[in-house]
């Protein structure tokens, strides 16, 4: 038997319109949609929908909203799937919520709180510093992280062969950018986010995550949930509390965590929520391996087929 994991996006994958035709062909998905506008006292749904895109980019409001249309993507393929069952399940930064939601270590209510305080404290973050993120392409890892060193930034997304994220003050990026065109970089990419995420720009942020953490109820998952920290399985709840604030200024080792399920016999991935940005770094790290998505209507048919196959 072949072992699935779920794989859950994070910030950056939220378009304009994400969730809207699974709300409109659904009653289950749009009795979410309205529970989380209700939870988060705003309409959050209206926002995914329609914007605008400077409105729905707000790192308080693109989080909640991607964690929520991942939960719902992922609520639409178990009903759609009799039987449906999954071995473990990861996430890119703000997905490891929505990871450990499926894996019941957290309920969804309280995984949405936690994502929409969580974007809170990071945009503050943000607002208080002057930092920013860079995408270095077609440089090795070691030579990207002597860059960073130098450069006097940080190595944030280890995502795939080739592509690393890095993190710092804005002033800084720019020498890092220029080091790596100099060192062989294919590019060398400003990103249009809000601050350095994954930094320790972001540390003013750990300790009102924490105490957040601290006043919700958190389980022990039910299958493998892999921490973006460590990329090894999460333990028990204090050690997921320590991992989730860890990991606001923490490295995202994402292509080790894919590796460690590569490595532990999984050979189907199904991305869950807007975009395909995972099942891309998933293609750079094993071709062979089966990778689906839901995103919306059309994808989740394509899933749901395949699955049932």
């Amino acid at each position: 038997m072949s072992k699935t994991a779920l794989l859950f996006a994070g910030q950056g994958a939220q378009v304009v319109g994400m969730g809207r035709d699974l709300a409109g062909a659904f009653p289950a998905a749009r009795a979410r949609f309205e529970e989380a506008n209700a939870l988060v006292g705003y309409d959050l749904a209206r926002i995914c929908f329609e914007g605008p895109e400077q409105v729905l980019t707000q790192t308080e409001h693109a989080q909640p909203g991607i964690y929520l249309v991942g939960w719902v993507a992922f609520e639409l393929l178990q009903a759609s799937v009799p039987g449906f069952e999954f071995h473990a399940t990861a996430g890119l930064s703000l997905g490891e919520f929505t990871a450990l939601a499926a894996a019941g270590a957290l309920s969804f209510a309280d995984g949405l709180r936690l994502v929409r305080a969580r974007g809170r404290f990071m945009q503050a973050a943000c607002e208080a510093t002057r930092g920013g993120m860079a995408a270095i392409l077609g440089l090795e890892e070691n030579a990207v992280r002597q860059v960073c060193a130098e450069a006097g930034v940080e190595p944030a997304n280890l995502n795939c062969p080739g592509q690393v994220v890095i993190s710092g003050p804005a002033d800084r990026l720019a020498v890092a950018c220029d080091l790596a065109r100099a060192r062989g970089a294919r590019r060398a990419v400003p990103l249009p986010v809000a601050g350095a995420y994954h930094s320790r720009l972001m540390t003013p942020a750990e300790g009102p995550l924490g105490e957040a953490l601290a006043a919700v109820p958190v389980g022990a998952p039910r299958v493998p949930v892999v921490a973006n920290v460590t990329a090894r399985p999460h333990g028990g709840p204090e050690q997921i509390r320590a991992l989730l604030v860890r990991q606001v200024t923490a490295p995202v080792l994402w292509e080790a965590s894919m590796r460690w399920l590569l490595a532990e016999g999984f050979t189907r991935f199904i991305e869950l929520g807007p975009g395909t940005t995972l099942s891309g770094f998933l293609k750079r790290i094993d071709k062979s391996a089966q990778v689906l998505n839901v995103a919306d209507v059309p994808s989740l048919e394509v899933t749901a087929r395949a699955l049932a196959a």
